[in-house]
């Protein structure tokens, strides 16, 4: 029995130039390129709603949101990542090292859209990572399996508040962003499979 193959490790330089001409996004993790997996029609659909939403609520203020193209760094570590949605407040502030200013370092609130082959990545490491940004305030986990909106707002003492809106007559409050997102409006046109 052979030794495993080893695996190939990139710079942050030779993945942001490779990031740069590739037609797929992936992401960087201490070395290690990582393709993303493909939305669904569904996970698309929330996504769009959500964009229509934040877009709206968020006119005239400080804070704009961003899709899915929209790269993050994690400042403390060589690790880029691609939430589904973010927001920034204030001016972005790029990564110095990505001349293309396709990579954020300070997002305020980072949303999640839930998957099957996603939500343990989200929920933790994912997790984890985000919470070493230092502007990072509020993350926002949206289920495809049903009508649910998780929020984790972090307090003054480093701590978090949990919020969790059920049902299409529910309201998920982003707190950070002083906004809410009516579920009926996140869903719109979802069918739930039972």
């Amino acid at each position: 029995m052979g030794l495993p193959a080893e695996k190939t490790r990139y710079t942050v330089q030779q993945y942001l130039e490779l990031e740069a001409k590739s037609a797929t996004k992936n992401e960087f993790h201490d070395g290690e390129i990582l393709a993303m997996a493909g939305g669904t029609f569904q996970s698309s659909r929330i996504a769009m709603n959500l964009a229509a939403l934040l877009v709206t609520r968020l006119r005239g203020s400080k804070c704009v949101p961003l899709d899915d193209n929209m790269r993050v760094r994690i400042a403390k570590r060589p690790d880029y990542v691609y939430p589904d949605q973010s927001i920034v407040c204030g001016e972005p502030v790029f990564d110095p090292d990505d001349t293309n200013q396709t990579t954020i370092l300070n997002p305020k609130v980072v949303i999640e859209i839930l998957s099957p082959s996603t939500e343990g990545y989200d929920r933790g490491e994912k997790f984890e990572l985000y919470r070493q940004i230092e502007s990072f305030r509020e993350y926002v986990l949206v289920s495809q399996k049903g009508p649910s909106v998780e929020t984790y707002h972090r307090q003054d003492d480093g701590s978090w508040r949990i919020g969790n809106a059920q049902g299409l007559d529910a309201v998920a409050h982003l707190a950070s962003v002083g906004i809410e997102l009516p579920l009926a409006q996140i869903y719109e046109g979802i069918t739930f499979r039972p």
